[in-house]
């Protein structure tokens, strides 16, 4: 089985649950999926099955979207609704859309974000959770992310209340933290904020329309259906630029050489490129090579296995 399988993921599972259940469903540990959601995330988890775990890495690298729910009026230690409450505000004002609005285009753009403690982000070989489990406070590294758009989701005009509560999507780069994005919206707003809801719309090129469920999936597993289901390798590369070579170059790149780098390649160093032969099929990641001018070398070659 090779190819990829863009996973609806439940609430309450974390994404290695999810690959140690399909490990099960498919009857294969060539499983790994392509970034970590939540557990209280719901939405598109790409999971890449044989071959397809090769190129895992560059669908991490794409940018996803999300729909969520931020609510005004407390924070908490996780900085989503599963965590304890730290801070609480009752709202004794009228909130603006405009006020809404003017916060959003504030967020908008390259940013700089500190990961919460209960994160996956390594600082001294350990992940952060684990100190935040122990109770240990540490120094956290600040990291710049990218918000290509933010839609606010409610027409509503004013927001008032105790608690307030609105939706937004938003597009962004790797690495973004969502449940952060939402405390930082609450502190622009004067207010204890944080994520009560998040569900991811797209990644890497995946979308709702595209994912199956645990269940769709042992059904095509049960009725013999097993290639039915999986999207080629391919459709995890389209955000990545792309060569098409012959037979010949192609015989070559599955060599794993070293090639002169044509005008077939306008490529910059560091940025991967998509080697495919004239079926389309997607046969290696070469980039320009660091220290040769004028070459280009193999990342990684995707071959079939014998």
């Amino acid at each position: 089985m090779n190819g990829i399988l863009p996973l609806w993921k439940p609430k309450g599972m974390t994404s290695h649950d999810c690959v140690f259940k399909l490990r099960k469903i498919l009857k294969t540990k060539k499983v790994g999926h392509t970034g970590t959601l939540d557990p209280d995330v719901t939405g598109v988890l790409p999971i890449c099955i044989g071959r397809a775990t090769k190129i895992a890495e560059y669908l991490t690298e794409a940018g996803k979207a999300y729909e969520g729910e931020v609510t005004l009026g407390f924070s908490t230690t996780t900085e989503d609704a599963s965590g304890e409450k730290v801070e609480e505000k009752t709202i004794d004002e009228v909130i603006t859309r405009d006020r809404v609005l003017e916060v959003l285009e504030s967020l908008t753009g390259k940013i700089e974000q500190t990961p919460p403690m209960f994160s996956a982000v390594k600082v001294n070989g350990k992940k952060l959770y684990e100190y935040a489990r122990a109770g240990i406070e540490v120094e956290r590294p600040t990291r710049e992310v990218t918000i290509y758009d933010i839609t606010l989701l409610d027409d509503r005009t004013e927001f008032s209340g105790e608690t307030i509560s609105f939706r937004f999507s938003v597009k962004c780069s790797k690495g973004t933290y969502i449940r952060t994005l939402a405390v930082m919206m609450g502190e622009k707003l004067g207010i204890p904020a944080h994520m009560s809801d998040l569900t991811r719309i797209e990644s890497a090129g995946f979308k709702l329309d595209d994912c199956l469920t645990f269940a769709e999936v042992e059904a095509y597993m049960e009725t013999g259906q097993s290639d039915d289901f999986l999207l080629p390798l391919e459709r995890g590369l389209f955000h990545l630029p792309k060569c098409k070579i012959s037979d010949k170059v192609a015989k070559k790149v599955l060599n794993g050489a070293v090639l002169e780098q044509t005008g077939d390649v306008a490529a910059e160093k560091g940025v991967p490129f998509v080697m495919v032969d004239p079926s389309d099929k997607a046969i290696a990641i070469y980039q320009v090579h660091p220290t040769k001018e004028g070459l280009i070398k193999p990342v990684k070659v995707l071959a079939q296995e014998s």
